[in-house]
């Protein structure tokens, strides 16, 4: 009873941290997320009051600030004063689609602006980056830059894969091909032998009747005399 009482215990206990642990992922998510905005709200309040750049051209820069502290290949990214004047941002009307690849949204804004992007190896030369951002109004609904690192083209490894493929089944059906030519030729021996076989019991049952000719006509010889 007391070893039953024990284990009971343990597994609420058990259960009650597994609980607790739950909650604590819960509650950092959200409060990550909060950290997050916040940063974007900073960045994007220092570049309107600091630099003087257009509320859209900052949040876009933020926002690839933020995307591109993800690469591999950089350490940060640097937005100079330089980089929200006219050559290197701008803000267009669009009202189409934001792209023709996945980003197939509609957008009624198309804002781009340049930025630095420090490389995390420090014998490399900085990136010239160039964001680009859709949005609809003040929101933002689609966004694409330049990444010194682009993700891998798995559709042209499969297509190499299923080229190779293709190839090793005509090799294979080759083989096959040869190998029934090779069966077919097989019934041409066997008439070819035959034939030959009977070619010759005939000449031995011709020379047979001949034998037996001449002996029937030594015969009537005999008789006669």
């Amino acid at each position: 009873m007391d070893c039953n009482h024990a284990s009971r215990r343990l597994l609420l206990v058990a259960g009650q941290l597994a609980a607790c642990a739950a909650s604590l992922i819960l509650i950092a998510a959200p409060a990550a997320q909060a950290d997050q905005l916040e940063q974007h709200n900073d960045l994007v309040n220092q570049f309107v009051t600091q630099m003087h750049a257009d509320p859209l051209v900052a949040d876009c820069a933020a926002h690839g600030d933020f995307v591109a502290s993800t690469s591999a290949a950089l350490d940060h990214v640097e937005f100079p004063p330089s980089s929200f004047d006219s050559a290197h941002a701008s803000v267009t009307p669009w009202n189409d689609s934001f792209d023709e690849g996945k980003q197939r949204v509609k957008v009624d804004t198309i804002v781009t602006v340049d930025g630095i992007g420090i490389a995390k190896e420090s014998g490399n030369a900085p990136y010239d980056l160039k964001f680009r951002c859709g949005y609809v109004g003040q929101q933002m609904l689609a966004f694409s830059w330049n990444d010194p690192v682009p993700p891998a083209h798995a559709r042209s490894a499969r297509g190499t894969a299923s080229q190779s493929g293709a190839h090793g089944k005509g090799k294979h059906s080759t083989k096959k091909a040869t190998g029934k030519g090779s069966k077919k030729t097989a019934p041409g021996k066997s008439s070819h032998s035959s034939s030959t076989s009977g070619a010759k019991s005939a000449s031995k049952s011709t020379k047979s009747t001949t034998k037996s000719t001449a002996k029937k006509t030594t015969s009537k010889k005999t008789t006669t005399h």
